[in-house]
Formats: structure tokens, sequence, C-alpha cells
């Protein structure tokens, strides 16, 4: 599919409004289903956790059938439901959702965790999102004022950030620099002010301003090219082998270790390397790593071997953020039930 910019023509067949209007649910379902995955991830964005984001599309859509009847054209179809989108969103935000503060304590660590470089004062919730799903964005156009690239607007880093901003400026953020919408567009969808939606927006770019690496935005290698599939391999092998020293040997000087929604961070080669080898790869623990992808970056499935079984157990997701030849972040994701989103099983056969 090719989205359509914000701020252009009107964008609903009339073949398909009309009976939409009419109360044919084939016609509605045609008329949405081109924007029904980039709302998902509108969604995503601003709650960070994919199930929310999946949960409030439904609510999105279901509002969307009840009022068709009364969509007057006076904006294009799409920017009509990301104003639905977005004020679903922010009434979820508002009444709390899934609390990361009840996963971060429901963690019990299985041995005393070192002392982080820096601890959150709030849990920060965030969920990987496949990128088999992302793929169908590929041809989405974002509007002319748009600041971010789909790859970035996706990545951990970016998606962490905007968790630090508050709801609402977490939305004006997405609506006018990721998606590119106006400032008229964005006050209108809020029922609000265009001041109202410039302010907000400076805020939050001086909040990601901060929250965001400096410089290399654009360093890491492409997806999927042999320079990434290298570096891939390179760190599997190190970490299946438990060889913390080789792993150190690949992270930037400023590299970060998270752990959403936990609010422990380590930062810098000697702080994760201490990590790696007191909690991760303590004693015999050894891993079998299945790639995957995840936020347009490398991840793995992990797998902890059982000596007393021939069974590998699931031990969660790790995403690779990469800058050059090395890794600027490992996010880890404790959560086994994120697995099947990825198409991986909960436990794996010996090798």
């Amino acid at each position: 599919m090719r989205g359509i910019p914000p701020g252009g023509a009107a964008d609903a067949p009339a073949d398909l409004l009309g009976p939409a209007r009419a109360g044919d649910g084939e016609a509605f379902r045609r008329l949405i289903e081109p924007y029904r995955r980039e709302l998902q991830v509108h969604c995503y964005r601003i709650l960070g956790s994919v199930q929310d984001a999946e949960d409030l599309l439904q609510e999105t859509l279901l509002a969307a059938w009840r009022g068709i009847g009364g969509y007057e054209e006076r904006a294009s179809l799409r920017t009509w439901l990301y104003r639905i989108a977005t004020n679903r969103c922010l009434n979820a935000s508002r009444a709390g959702g899934r609390r990361p503060q009840e996963v971060a304590a429901a963690y019990r660590a299985e041995v005393p965790m070192p002392e982080p470089s820096r601890r959150r004062e709030e849990p920060s919730w965030l969920e990987p999102y496949p990128d088999v799903l992302l793929g169908e964005l590929a041809d989405q156009v974002p509007g002319p004022e748009a600041r971010y690239e789909l790859r970035e607007s996706v990545s951990l880093a970016f998606l962490a950030a905007l968790q630090q901003l508050p709801p609402r400026q977490r939305a004006v953020l997405v609506l006018r620099d990721v998606l590119g919408f106006r400032a008229a567009e964005v006050a209108a969808m809020l029922d609000t002010t265009e001041n109202a939606v410039t302010m907000a927006l400076k805020r939050a770019r001086a909040t990601l301003a901060s929250e965001l690496p400096g410089s290399g935005r654009e360093s890491g290698p492409l997806p999927d090219s042999p320079q990434e599939r290298r570096i891939v391999e390179e760190f599997s092998r190190a970490l299946e082998a438990g060889d913390v020293d080789a792993i150190v040997a690949m992270l930037t000087d400023d590299a970060w270790l998270t752990m959403p929604p936990m609010p422990l961070e380590y930062q810098g080669p000697a702080a994760i390397g201490q990590f790696l080898a007191t909690v991760a790869v303590r004693g015999c623990r050894r891993y079998v790593l299945v790639p995957t992808r995840a936020n347009g970056q490398p991840a793995f499935g992990c797998y902890l071997r059982d000596p007393r079984t021939p069974v590998l157990h699931a031990h969660g997701l790790l995403v690779l953020t990469l800058a050059g030849e090395r890794i600027r972040a490992l996010t880890r994701f404790h959560d086994n039930s994120y697995l099947p989103m990825f198409g991986l099983p909960r436990s794996l056969p010996g090798r």
C-alpha cells in the first residue's frame, strides 16, 4: 500500500464511502483496510506496547464504524482516522492501562544486579515490534514536514525516548515530526490551538534531544546488509560461547544495556561487561540464539541450555542497535510472551 501524505486530497473512494455510511460492513472494511497497519504502528509509538496498540486499533475502528455516517469529508479519511486513534490513545494513557511498575516489580533477578549507571525514577513501558509487520509500511509517504524517516521512527532508541514524554507531547511530536501533519491539522485533531501545539512540540523536541544520541543517527549498517550480517554473526558466536571479552570489544564507548520496563540501565563497556559476567553468562550458563528482527534492528530469541534436560528454554528477546562496525545498544526483553509474535517457540530441542 502507499499512504497518502497528511494534508492531501480527500482519500475516501465514493463507491465505498456511500455504502459504508449506509451500513455496509464490507464496504467499510475495504475503506479502512489500507490504513489498518499504519494506525496500529501509530498507537504503538504512543503507547509503547504492541498488545495495547492492537487493542486501541480495534477501539479506533469500532468508533470509526459507529461514526462513519457523520464523516463530512472536511479532512481526508486518513486524517479523520488518525484523530480518532490519537484521542483513544490519550484516553488510554490517562486511564493508566498496563502498568510498567507492576511488571518491573514482578521480575525477580536470580542473582544480585550490579549497581547500574543510571536508575530511572519510573519504569518505561516498551515492547518490541516484529519487522514482518513493519514491511507493510514500506511505501508509506510521510508529510512534507516530517523530520524522521520510518526506520528511525520505529527504532527502540527513538521509542524509548518517546516514552519519557508526557502523553500529549508524545502525540504532538509523532503527528508533527514522524507523520508530518501540519500544526493546524494537529490542533484540530486534539481540539486545541496551533500555539499550544507549537509549544508542546518545542518541549518534546528538547526532551528528545537530551535522550537520543547526539550524532550518528544514520550510522548503522543497512538492514540485512553484509556488514550487518557479519556483526550479528560475530555477536551470536561470542554470546553463545559465553565470551564476555569478545562482546565488550564490539561495543561503542557509550553503549547502553537496558531491560524495559526495568529502570536499571548500564552504560559503557566496563559496566555492561560486569553485568554480562555476573548476571547473564555467569558460570556455565550458555545460550542458543535464534535470529529475528525487531523495530528495524537485528534481534534474537534467546534460549538457555539446561544441563539436566535436552530442552532449550526460552529466555526472552535481545535486540541490537548498531553503529558502524560496533554495537551501540543491547535491549533485553525478559518476557517470553513476546516470542510468538516473532514466530518463535517457548522451547527448542537441544543442539
